[in-house]
């Protein structure tokens, strides 16, 4: 038996010699989920996998009604959203039961405040796999839903420490999200970008090397053509001209502007794919020396631009033991930490902290004085003298200034 608390659940998962035959219900004052199995054995040590679980306060036995049967009772802290399932042998797992407890109330996430003049830009990093998912695993054993989450926590604490820039993450724990819920949460959390990172894996262990994929045209195109289909339900994900596209009965139209936006997020996520790309082969071998487009259910969003990073290939032995190395890690997350900061500066989005305090140039041409140069930015001689370290009045034609933010 495991079990996997997330902010949201907890997953709780019963290891079976085949597969179950069980049923279940629920039970009031106090709450409680029974689970009978039969024709069946106990053989977990129940209570030692909880932890510290907020949901679940105890396991128990208790005695089932029909002989054979095995009754497990779950003492819960309130009242949840219950889904039983089982699951087929997979992998290095045998037949499974599982029980998800979801919060009634969803836990609040953390948002930028777009109360401020100037917001923070939202990066929305996604820790690949997690929980019950181990992802692919090394040859000496790595699991890589542990290293994704170490790069990505990485990588957050070098986005915070940007003033202008804040990371969410996805996936703070090792827990699994769905493929669906990554997009709500990331859209919640408003993302203006989101980052997905992986370990890549071969059936042989020669490959190895890094690589940067977008989302497939004809992916987005299938997802984009579902969307304008329901507009009404889901206006919000097409951006600024969202209530447009709800609520105008020219389909025209609404494909037109919807179309805009799709083209954009992908432009930008490619854009920005080369940019780590150009960051990442200064500190790792390159497996791809240009982002692929294949079709990736976590890029599928239409509004946010997204880009899926498979930091190297946890098959290939020595390229494992450096995904497991922190150095190699920190190296990992600071390339893409640079690829972030580059793209945001060039790229700068209306609104934000960066873009307000984005350095400006201005190239000198003829008849241009420090007086015309200050009278058009709107700010002083003295202080455009003092953002170039300038000592006189004198500037020549091509000389490049640093037009300063006014007072």
């Amino acid at each position: 038996m495991r079990i996997w608390p997330a902010p949201e659940n907890t997953r709780i998962v019963f290891d079976l010699s085949e597969k179950a035959d069980f049923k279940y219900f629920s039970l009031n004052s106090p709450q409680r989920l029974v689970i009978d199995f039969k024709n069946s054995v106990n053989k977990a040590s129940l209570m030692s996998v909880i932890n510290d679980d907020r949901r679940v306060k105890r396991i128990r036995t208790s005695t089932a009604k029909e002989k054979g049967s095995t009754r497990l009772v779950l003492e819960l802290a309130e009242d949840y959203r219950v889904s039983v399932f089982s699951l087929a042998p997979a992998g290095q797992y045998s037949d499974r039961l599982v029980i998800d407890l979801y919060d009634k109330k969803s836990q609040a996430i953390e948002i930028h405040d777009t109360s401020k003049d100037k917001r923070d830009i939202v990066i929305a990093i996604v820790a690949g796999h997690g929980g019950e998912d181990p992802g692919s695993i090394g040859a000496a054993g790595s699991y890589e839903k542990r290293i994704t989450l170490k790069i990505s926590q990485k990588l957050a604490n070098l986005i915070n420490k940007k003033q202008g820039l804040k990371a969410v993450m996805i996936r703070s724990g090792d827990y699994y999200v769905d493929h669906n819920r990554k997009t709500e949460l990331a859209r919640k959390s408003k993302a203006d970008l989101l980052i997905s990172i992986h370990a890549d894996a071969f059936t042989s262990s020669q490959p190895n090397g890094a690589s940067v994929l977008v989302q497939a045209t004809r992916r987005a195109d299938s997802e984009f053509t579902r969307w304008i289909e329901n507009r009404e339900k889901n206006s919000e994900l097409l951006g600024g001209a969202g209530e447009t596209i709800r609520s105008t009965k020219d389909n025209n139209l609404a494909i037109a502007l919807g179309d805009m936006k799709k083209e954009y997020t992908m432009s930008s996520s490619y854009d920005f794919a080369e940019h780590v790309v150009r960051q990442l082969k200064k500190v790792t071998k390159l497996h791809k020396h240009k982002p692929e487009r294949l079709s990736l259910a976590v890029l599928k969003s239409s509004d946010i631009p997204s880009v899926l990073i498979e930091t190297g290939f946890i098959s290939n032995p020595q390229e494992e033991r450096r995904l497991n190395d922190a150095k190699h890690q920190q190296k990992l997350a600071k390339a893409i930490y640079i690829a972030i900061d580059d793209y945001f500066a060039s790229n700068p989005l209306d609104g934000t902290l960066l873009a307000a305090t984005r350095v400006r140039e201005h190239k000198i041409s003829r008849g241009e004085s420090l007086s015309v140069v200050a009278q058009r930015y709107k700010i002083s001689v003295r202080q455009l003298k003092s953002a170039n370290n300038l000592k006189s009045n004198v500037v020549r034609i091509g000389q490049t200034l640093k037009i300063p933010q006014a007072d």
